[in-house]
């Protein structure tokens, strides 16, 4: 049983002490400041939950058991915000031919129609989310094809994912397909009763059509008359003139929508001129619009031509959204599929590529934000992804004490507690899912 380099002591009460938290996931201004958004603090925790955060020796329950952290970095379990798990792992048996985007859509095509049974989608779910629960995530977001007649296949598997894990992984689903889709009445009325059924969220991929307006206007509406959230995939190429993120930040102002509208990838917009990309950003913060960029993903689909290297990052404006106040996450996206050929649900691998693709350093303050408080907020979860008294001890520990430690290794021997105790971390192995791909 591996569950990482430290065990708290084996009581109901404890001390996490000499810990370095991120300032910005405290409630309020708690512990000693130790420089770069950093705060030294102890932490204890009664009966499975955080029942106090201070400077170190000024807890009242200092006679408390004590693991002794020596700087170590602690922070709240993870939020995933944007994922694929009816996809993942299927690259053995369907691998991208030339790592593009449209060999990717191809590919997942072919394997979705061969092999996506209700079983083949569930056992690769689990397997990704044992993975994920490992690593320290406790909310992921996940999309889900719905293209027909793919509905009763992926939908029960995501449902008895949910069921099977409540209480470790707290997860939700967005219907994933075109966006002319919503001039098919028939379709719609069947994406509306499958996503009730399954406390589901409206969403699709929207690009540049005839009458792109119109099919928004009916995702809103339905939107609207359902109280479903809207998650989108948007804008995901280099093409400066796809432009669809500005149509949905002008159709959320249009239907005054109250409901929650997310935006994942909108990678044109670091295409186009800076005036044009500021009127859209504009339009975005007035919508109450929320945005999740995908680093890792899109680093490896966008701008790729066999014989030529890559000439840009393809992620979005996240300095430019973060400066308005617009909510800017970002997440895994795929694993192992024919869109990204690697990952493993691991969100500490997705801070620290995100961290280095977008420069979110000097300073590194506010950056933890990204796959913790901004995208448990937007994913209507602000209990999740920040130190909070009161709240439960889901926690994840590390050996790291400074943004460079934590930073330049995997954190391969972290140790994850949840309701304050440690969990098992070992990985389950790839030869697991070998009966799904005929080895």
């Amino acid at each position: 049983m591996t569950t990482g380099f430290a065990t708290p002591p084996a009581a109901a009460r404890y001390r996490l002490a000499n810990a370095t938290v991120p300032a910005v996931l405290l409630p309020g201004e708690i512990g000693i400041d130790a420089g770069e958004g950093l705060a030294r603090v102890d932490i204890l925790v009664a009966d499975g939950t955080i029942a106090a955060i201070d400077a170190p020796g000024r807890l009242e329950a200092d006679d408390a058991p004590a693991l002794d952290l020596d700087k170590g970095q602690v922070w709240p379990c993870f939020v995933d915000m944007h994922t694929h798990l009816d996809k993942g792992h299927i690259i053995p048996r369907h691998a991208n031919p030339d790592g593009t985007f449209p060999g990717a859509l191809a590919a997942v095509e072919a394997d979705r129609d061969a092999h996506w049974t209700t079983a083949d989608v569930r056992a690769r779910m689990e397997f990704a989310l044992r993975c994920a629960y490992a690593h320290g995530t406790k909310l992921i977001r996940t999309h889900i094809d719905s293209v027909p007649p793919q509905f009763p296949a992926s939908w029960p598997a995501f449902i008895e994912a949910r069921d099977a894990w409540a209480g470790r992984i707290d997860l939700q689903a967005v219907a994933l397909m075109p966006i002319d889709l919503y001039f098919d009445d028939a379709y719609v009325k069947q994406l509306v009763t499958t996503l009730l059924e399954a406390k589901g969220v409206i969403g699709g991929v929207t690009f540049m059509i005839d009458g792109l307006d119109k099919a928004l206007d009916r995702l809103f509406f339905e939107a609207s008359r359902n109280g479903l959230d809207i998650d989108l995939h948007v804008d995901e190429t280099a093409d400066p003139e796809a432009r669809s993120l500005k149509a949905i930040a002008e159709a959320a102002i249009r239907h005054d929508f109250q409901g929650q509208v997310t935006v994942g990838h909108c990678c044109s917009l670091a295409r186009q001129p800076d005036d044009e990309a500021e009127r859209t950003l504009d339009l975005v913060q007035k919508a109450g619009v929320g945005v999740v960029s995908l680093p890792m993903c899109n680093m490896y689909l966008q701008d790729r031509h066999r014989g030529r290297t890559p000439r840009w990052r393809g992620v979005t404006l996240l300095h430019e959204m973060r400066a308005r106040g617009i909510p800017a996450a970002v997440a895994s996206d795929n694993t192992r599929d024919p869109f990204y050929a690697y990952g493993d649900l691991d969100v500490v691998e997705v801070f620290r590529e995100a961290v280095r693709i977008l420069q979110l350093d000097h300073p590194v303050d506010l950056a933890p934000e990204v796959v913790t408080t901004l995208p448990a907020m937007q994913l209507r979860r602000p209990d999740v992804g920040r130190l909070a008294i009161g709240g439960p001890a889901d926690l994840v520990l590390f050996r790291a004490r400074s943004w460079t430690e934590l930073l330049s290794r995997p954190q391969s021997d972290r140790t994850v507690l949840r309701q304050g105790k440690a969990i098992d971390r070992t990985l389950p192995d790839y030869r697991e899912l070998d009966h799904l791909f005929g080895v």
